[in-house]
């Protein structure tokens, strides 16, 4: 019996696995990963690298686009903290509740993953533009960016936290109310440690997102120097422009800034799951 006990709390102990289907596995895997992201990636590092080495620095650190990355880099955080609050309770609340549409409403949190984006920047400039039907008027604004940035990552979030939700233990959560805990309290002590490493998961996945964001944005920005210009659109201007080496340049610094956050992310987690084992 105690047999049977570890087999069923472990069953990945009980399937067998060859030698060469770990190999193949391992194979097309690197294969795959090195296909579209390790190869793209190592072109751009040497594209930029060659662009550094021609004075491409002086395109990165001009007031301009320093105006654009930090615009981009602040508002993507404002992203992703609204989306760990909302789409948490987004998640709760399709979950927990019962409620007419509430199948509708789920399907619907993937939209913005299957509309493509400049649809939603029309979309979105045909709602918030001059001509918007409800008379709000905020196209070329910093809001409007902050709107679009939310419509594009709305998913992450929600649908990271919704499988931790489902599997969340009920007992626990009653014997906290039965020891006289309430609301919040049973929240913060009982469900955020299970929730939180995907949270940081959904979190960074959108704050990513945004970071890279052109097509719900080229539109609504108006592309504003030092106002509502983002780093996406400094990119394509510098391509259109035919400085390449520039664009890979600025767009070499987004991407490290990017992997530094995934990397610190996924220490946090790393030390989490440590210390909750």
């Amino acid at each position: 019996m105690a047999v049977a006990s570890r087999s069923l709390s472990h069953p990945r102990a009980a399937i067998p696995t060859n030698a060469w289907q770990t190999k193949l596995g391992w194979g097309v895997a690197s294969a795959y990963l090195s296909l579209v992201v390790l190869i793209p990636i190592a072109a751009l590092v040497g594209q930029a690298t060659g662009a550094w080495q021609q004075g491409a620095w002086a395109a990165v650190t001009n007031p301009q686009t320093l105006a654009a990355l930090e615009l981009t880099v602040g508002l993507s955080a404002v992203v992703a903290l609204v989306n760990v609050v909302v789409g948490t309770a987004t998640a709760w609340v399709l979950v927990r509740d019962r409620f007419p549409g509430r199948a509708l409403v789920d399907a619907a949190i993937d939209l913005p993953l299957a509309l493509p984006t400049i649809v939603a920047g029309l979309t979105l400039v045909a709602l918030y533009g001059p001509r918007s039907p409800i008379g709000l008027n905020i196209a070329y604004t910093r809001v409007a960016i902050l709107l679009a940035l939310l419509f594009v990552t709305l998913p992450f979030v929600v649908r990271a936290v919704q499988p931790v939700i489902y599997g969340l233990d009920a007992e626990a959560e009653q014997a906290a109310h039965v020891l006289g805990a309430r609301g919040w309290i049973v929240f913060r002590r009982v469900v955020l440690p299970e929730l939180l490493p995907a949270l940081l998961s959904g979190g960074v996945l959108g704050f990513a997102r945004a970071l890279g964001e052109y097509g719900s944005v080229v539109l609504l920005s108006g592309n504003i120097p030092f106002s509502t210009q983002v780093a996406s659109v400094v990119i394509f201007g510098e391509v259109e422009q035919g400085s390449s080496g520039n664009a890979a340049a600025i767009s070499l610094s987004l991407l490290v800034l990017t992997l530094m956050v995934l990397f610190a992310v996924d220490l946090l987690q790393r030390r989490w799951v440590a210390r909750v084992d």
